[in-house]
């Protein structure tokens, strides 16, 4: 009785979204403890994502495909993205809540790390490309919870500060990996096929840490945000938005656009930067190029702690359209550089890069109310633009045997995403829905205050006041 018992008070199992609960008004301190576990999930993605950027030029050299063919983990990882984020975990979120797809999302994880082990043991490209897919669905779950969570769980008003410095740690994830890579993949001895079955240890033990980490999830109480909880943001601060059908939330679709061709951008430069070092910068070995990369990725990470110091001064839709429109003018630059000159100009890349996924994510889902957890689907399913552009910038390498001209194509998708951040700082209707909700007092003032204030109708915050 007493195992029942604990089961059943587990939360996040099923979720009531025409009920607002107490976490419509979560104040900083009270959404700390599930902030710090989301913010772990984060650490494993980046981590995961370094591998495969590493992963991508270690196949190239082992099993000898070309860049083009190599592209296919990408596409794998990222392609199952959007089966997870507008399919079953989407359904299981606005079904079943949070918990249920952090969980679900880690044991995926979990099994795709175990199938690395026999196609390591099979030497097949194929191999690792599917349990790549299993890895992309699980995290592509993980995405679909995790960033709307943080952008909804404690005070919309520092959102975008919330997401970027949990971002951060995917940054440290992602540097670590290529760090640790260079001395697993990359040996001494040169890429011979022996080091595929380092692979393989490295993904039993991302496998049980994995599980280990659900197990957790499984037993913490995580407050749970319904769909009236953030209706009753929206309504606090005077937003119609909500009021339209989904099909017409235009702005939520130039986000995802956003999100597709900035995310496919930034993973196609990622997955040949060591392409790029060893071709435009003659007699620089596969190892050294991914410490140039782990090096890259740092500046990432150190960039998204930056980019969230400065919106805690800054609006951080100005932030956002800074720093984007300094990723398009250094990865152009890249496109005519060589040796220490083009390695710079990508290391400015990547840290400019660091703010614009989250940021997009916060932004784009602002004043969706009740459609919040739809919309979400939605643009972290834009993530799939990362199984699109890598192979294009692939095909155009391999077509003129020069990265460093090939560079030319995720710039081009950079621009289309700096329509998005010219839009939502210049474009009335884009810029007043998130400033409007981004000045809300919400977990920083009482309920009873915003009722006084005449900010919300007092039935609505009765009943949160209830719940509480």
């Amino acid at each position: 009785m007493g195992l029942l018992h604990f089961l059943s008070t587990r939360s996040g199992f099923k979720v009531d979204n025409k009920r607002t609960t107490s976490a419509a008004t979560l104040t900083l301190r009270q959404s700390l403890w599930p902030l710090c576990l989301v913010t772990i999930l984060f650490f494993l993605w980046g981590f995961a994502y370094g591998l495969l950027d590493t992963l991508n030029k270690h196949f190239q050299n082992t099993l000898g495909i070309t860049r083009t063919r190599s592209s296919g983990l990408q596409a794998a990882y990222f392609g199952a993205y959007p089966l997870a984020s507008l399919g079953y975990a989407n359904y299981m979120l606005r079904h079943f809540g949070y918990k249920s797809v952090f969980i679900m999302g880690l044991i995926l994880y979990g099994i795709g790390a175990f199938c690395m082990w026999p196609a390591g043991l099979n030497e097949s490209f194929g191999g690792f490309c599917a349990a790549t897919f299993v890895i992309g669905s699980g995290l592509g779950s993980l995405e679909t919870a995790a960033n709307p969570y943080l952008a909804v769980c404690g005070p919309p008003k520092y959102a975008e500060i919330r997401i970027n410095l949990a971002q951060a740690f995917n940054g440290i994830g992602t540097c670590v990996a290529p760090a640790l890579a260079s001395y697993v993949f990359f040996t001494d001895t040169g890429d011979d096929v022996d080091a595929l079955k380092r692979v393989q240890w490295v993904y039993l033990a991302i496998g049980i840490f994995v599980f280990l980490l659900a197990a957790i999830f499984f037993v913490s109480t995580i407050p749970e945000v319904t769909d009236e909880d953030m209706a009753f943001q929206v309504a606090t601060t005077h937003i119609n938005e909500q009021e339209k059908p989904f099909w017409k939330q235009y702005k939520l679709f130039h986000a995802t656009l956003a999100q597709f061709t900035y995310t496919g951008a930034q993973i196609a430069i990622a997955g040949y930067f060591i392409n790029y070092v060893t071709e435009t910068w003659p007699g620089t070995s596969s190892a050294t190029g991914s410490k140039y990369l782990a090096g890259a990725q740092g500046a990432f990470a150190v960039g998204r702690f930056i980019g969230a110091f400065f919106m805690r001064y800054v609006k951080a839709r100005w932030v956002f359209l800074v720093y984007l429109s300094c990723v398009v003018a250094f990865l152009a630059a890249s496109t005519t550089q060589g040796y220490q000159s083009g390695v710079a100009m990508l290391f400015m890349t990547l840290f400019f890069e660091s703010v614009c996924f989250p940021t997009i994510v916060a932004l784009g889902i602002r004043g969706l109310g009740r459609h919040y957890k739809r919309g979400s689907g939605f643009i972290v399913g834009g993530v799939s633009g990362g199984a699109a552009v890598p192979p294009i910038l692939g095909h155009v390498a391999d077509m003129r045997n020069d990265t460093g001209f090939a560079m030319i194509v995720p710039t081009m998708f950079m621009v289309v995403a700096l329509t998005y951040a010219v839009a939502v700082n210049f474009v009335p209707a884009y810029r007043d829905t998130v400033d409007k909700v981004g000045e809300s007092d919400i977990g920083i003032r009482d309920p009873s205050e915003l009722v006084k204030g005449g900010d919300v109708e007092a039935g609505t915050a009765q009943e949160v006041e209830v719940v509480r």
